[in-house]
């Protein structure tokens, strides 16, 4: 049984698994990125020759794939900016890491590699066209095109975190204001929740803050859940600003699959309403082509989905990078 190891490093969290040809998750590690990037780059390449080594026995490493969050130069392997991972500007992450494995690793953005587990194993894999929307620390995004990542011109194509949704928003740590990752995001979420409380309007969310000290997605959904209308409304605003950014893409690419993934993404039922309303109001081409409810995604329909991998697109993308490198190098 061969396996390759796919690495996924968001802002606050790394983690790692083993993955074999099927797709099937052999065996994964967990970490939180709390440190200055080298310690993180060591600890991740400890890890990795340790899962390696564990599986030595059951068959052959072929690869290594690591997904990073920001703006990457594929062919230098050079992170040059990342919003999410301060003090990372301009480094040479596949460098690091590859000379402290001895071995060839494939760097990807790790929204591209979100996208391309899900069109690997997940929600897109009945179609080759799709667009990847990832909701965590901040908003990613990635775009397969005929069943490969579309990289743009000079690799930086898919960011649609910063899509800009409110014209004089929220600053954004790219520069601009207003874009969705300001409204969308874990982060965004957790300070819409904070200026709710300091505004005096959420006493719900007041209570939670003083006896928990945290107001995170999970604290929101559950809250929302619970009926509380200041969580319920954040959700709303998230759902809006996702769609004012799907209906742009959806009028633009006219894909047949758009997938919703990332941690904030198990707050769906809190914030999906509000953003397949305003889809509908805002895209003729969504209200044209939506597939009707419960329809396989095929080629002529428009479908909004939530991602089935979960947490793991991330990984068992990143894990499919080697393969597809090492499929290109046995047709050529």
């Amino acid at each position: 049984m061969n396996f390759t190891i796919g690495v996924d490093l968001g802002g606050t969290n790394l983690r790692i698994a083993a993955v074999d040809s099927s797709g099937k998750v052999l065996e994964r590690v967990n970490a939180s990125v709390v440190r200055e990037r080298d310690a993180v780059i060591e600890e991740m390449c400890a890890a990795i020759l340790a899962l390696a080594g564990r599986l030595k026995a059951s068959g052959q490493m072929q690869g290594i794939g690591v997904g990073v969050p920001g703006i990457i130069d594929l062919a230098s392997g050079m992170l040059h900016e990342s919003p999410n991972l301060p003090g990372w500007e301009d480094y040479p992450v596949r460098q690091e890491i590859e000379r402290r494995l001895g071995t060839r690793v494939v760097l990807e953005n790790d929204a591209n590699a979100a996208a391309l587990g899900e069109k690997w194993m997940g929600a897109a894999r009945h179609v080759d066209d799709m667009c990847m929307v990832t909701l965590g620390t901040g908003v990613g995004g990635g775009i397969i095109l005929g069943g490969q990542i579309w990289h743009g011109a000079v690799g930086m194509a898919g960011e649609i975190g910063h899509i800009m949704v409110e014209p004089q928003g929220a600053p954004c740590g790219c520069g601009s204001r207003g874009c969705v990752e300001q409204y969308a995001s874990a982060t965004a979420l957790k300070r819409m929740a904070r200026e709710a409380v300091a505004a005096g309007t959420a006493p719900g969310l007041a209570r939670a803050l003083k006896e928990g000290g945290d107001l995170g997605s999970k604290v929101l959904f559950d809250l929302a859940a619970q009926g509380d209308e200041a969580a319920r409304e954040i959700f709303r605003r998230a759902g809006r600003a996702l769609a004012m950014m799907l209906a742009g893409l959806i009028n633009t690419l006219n894909l047949p699959v758009y997938v919703i993934g990332g941690g904030v993404s198990a707050a769906w039922d809190a914030f999906a309403p509000a953003m397949m309303e305003e889809v509908r109001a805002r895209s003729y081409v969504f209200e044209a082509t939506a597939a009707p409810e419960g329809q396989q995604p095929n080629h002529r329909n428009t479908v909004i989905v939530k991602a089935t991998l979960g947490n793991d697109a991330g990984l068992v993308g990143a894990a499919r990078l080697p393969m597809l490198v090492a499929d290109t190098q046995k047709s050529n």
